[in-house]
């Protein structure tokens, strides 16, 4: 086994450990955290295939931009852990069994027979001078065009949805409707006054200062 295919191995272990940690953690931003983790394996072995493009977009914008959102977004909804791990204890059985469907599957799919050598032979390596980018630019937006606009609208409808979220009403928060405050005017209802009495401190240590408080009031 050469040292490409045992970094191969490697990365490949790492991202499905990383990808089994992401949904059996309690902490939502445990599971973030691990989902970092199994984006940088992913782009380990987009280089490892020669499309250092992709490994480099991945980084910079799964890592650097969407997964700061989607902190962002797990540290504002306030979720309960306790009635997800409840849920996740009910609904253990069914999820055991799709995921095992899902995986007969995938090797039915991606087996030997239809993703072998024989059936896709090794690509000729790329010359020094290949344009990643270009090649990719060019199938993305000519072949695959309407993919990509479809793509988009659903990120759109995402992002409109993740905001919602964030903006809900709580019970335990206090809000200021300003257009209350500015129809707001003076009266009795806004501000009262109040006269009250003046009460006279006497020190306890002087003596004779209380009979004389009581003769001046």
């Amino acid at each position: 086994m050469g040292f490409e295919k045992f970094l191969f191995y490697v990365f490949a272990l790492i991202t499905l450990w990383a990808a089994g940690m992401v949904i059996t953690r309690k902490n939502p931003v445990h599971s973030v955290l691990f989902l970092v983790l199994a984006f940088v394996g992913s782009a380990a072995l987009w280089v490892l295939l020669e499309a250092e493009f992709l490994g480099i977009v991945l980084v910079l914008v799964y890592i650097g931009a969407v997964m700061v959102l989607f902190l962002f977004v797990v540290m504002m909804l306030d979720i309960d852990i306790a009635t997800l791990r409840a849920g996740f204890i009910r609904y253990l059985p069914v999820g055991i069994l799709i995921a095992a469907v899902m995986a007969v599957e995938i090797f039915l799919i991606v087996g030997p027979s239809n993703f072998g050598l024989e059936a896709f032979p090794a690509p000729e390596p790329a010359s020094a001078d290949a344009n990643n980018a270009a090649d990719l630019g060019r199938v993305l937006y000519t072949i695959y065009l309407y993919p990509v606009e479809i793509a988009a609208v659903i990120l759109l409808v995402a992002i409109v949805a993740a905001i919602r979220l964030t903006l809900r009403r709580r019970p335990d928060n206090k809000y200021v409707d300003p257009s209350r405050q500015v129809r707001i005017k003076k009266g009795p209802k806004r501000v009262r006054l109040v006269k009250m009495a003046p009460e006279v401190v006497v020190p306890a240590e002087v003596p004779g200062a209380q009979r004389a408080a009581e003769e001046k009031s």
